[in-house]
């Protein structure tokens, strides 16, 4: 009899500790007080050429600077720019790092995202190097026009950061919709990527992808996720997306640590009017308890009139900067909002 309670009390501790954990609504709550930008501070950054469109920012620092990792659309493509800023507000363009090439499996996409950016909450921000190198991953392709064609994963390194180069790219992508492991999420297309350093191997691995997908038999886009040891042979986790709504899109993932809690910013489009920015909290970086509660930025001004989304948030000296991607009647630009009123 006691050899059987004691199997019980085993088999149910077992079950217990499967158990996904859900990050309680209290922490919920907490997490989004502390991240909420409720003051819009307007456009900070927008092409010279008006009829050239700009997106996904990716922000750092390093030597005292700012910079940003942007994209830009002009008709053919996307190609990857780098920006410099002392202050955040104002922005300007150092040049490009990937560019249009011929006959490539990536020759008319390139829309590259910086990777190991320090996701502590109120870091430094800095970038972590790995053999050397810094690494950037990038939605390539061959077609020309608007995310065109067969779309991957690839990955480019670079031995600076600044002055801009150009990056040195990998022969092959490294993941795309058509690879035999393909999930059903994700085998029409796969769009933006993010990559991470878990020092904590949380995963098993210490490098960790997020990435938003389309499936074959639904038109909808969600988030999955991959690991890597060596940032250049990609497994990926699970049989499910970690975010979707099975409709509209759940899409290009920023990560920060807040303390034991991880934050998921994504932004979230057409499971409700227009284009929005959302998040999601996880305590291993797998299982993932989405906000139920208002969006952190939606439309309401003229430049984010159509779509306010794609966000990049950080925290420095004790003010959130939310960058997004506003589209409105400014066209595609990059716009700000922060958690007090910025001076000036």
């Amino acid at each position: 009899m006691k050899n059987s309670l004691l199997i019980l009390l085993l088999f149910f501790s077992i079950k217990l500790a499967a158990q996904p954990k859900v990050v309680p609504q209290e922490v919920m709550e907490k997490t989004y007080q502390e991240i909420q930008t409720p003051y819009k501070y307007g456009i900070v950054f927008k092409h010279r050429d008006s009829t050239k469109l700009i997106d996904s920012p990716t922000i750092f620092r390093k030597n005292n600077r700012w910079y940003m990792t942007y994209i830009v659309f002009d008709g053919q493509g996307y190609e990857t720019w780098l920006a410099q800023s002392k202050d955040l507000r104002h922005w300007q363009e150092k040049g490009r790092i990937l560019s249009f090439t011929e006959k490539t499996w990536d020759a008319n996409q390139k829309a590259g995202y910086l990777a190991l950016v320090n996701t502590k909450w109120a870091g430094d921000y800095g970038v972590e190097k790995f053999r050397g190198k810094y690494w950037m991953s990038y939605l390539g392709g061959n077609s020309k026009g608007y995310e065109a064609g067969e779309l991957g994963v690839g990955m480019a390194h670079s031995q600076t950061l600044n002055p801009p180069t150009e990056w040195t790219r990998l022969a092959h992508p490294v993941l795309q919709s058509k690879d035999n492991d393909a999930r059903w999420f994700e085998k029409k297309v796969i769009y933006k990527s993010l990559i991470i350093r878990d020092k904590q191997k949380l995963t098993g691995h210490p490098f960790v992808m997020y990435y938003n997908a389309k499936g074959d038999t639904a038109n909808y886009e969600s988030i999955g996720m991959a690991v890597s040891d060596d940032l250049l042979n990609w497994k990926r986790l699970g049989d499910q997306p970690i975010i979707t709504r099975y409709k509209g899109i759940c899409g290009d993932a920023q990560i920060a640590r807040i303390g034991e809690v991880y934050v998921l910013f994504y932004f979230g489009a057409f499971w409700k009017p227009g284009a929005f920015e959302r998040f999601a909290s996880s305590y291993d970086l797998v299982n993932w308890t989405d906000w139920n509660g208002p969006d952190l930025i939606a439309p309401s001004e003229s430049y984010d009139q159509q779509y306010a989304h794609k966000p990049w948030v950080i925290k420095w000296k004790n003010t959130v900067y939310h960058f997004y991607n506003a589209v409105g009647k400014q066209g595609r630009v990059l716009a700000l909002a922060t958690s007090k009123p910025l001076k000036g």
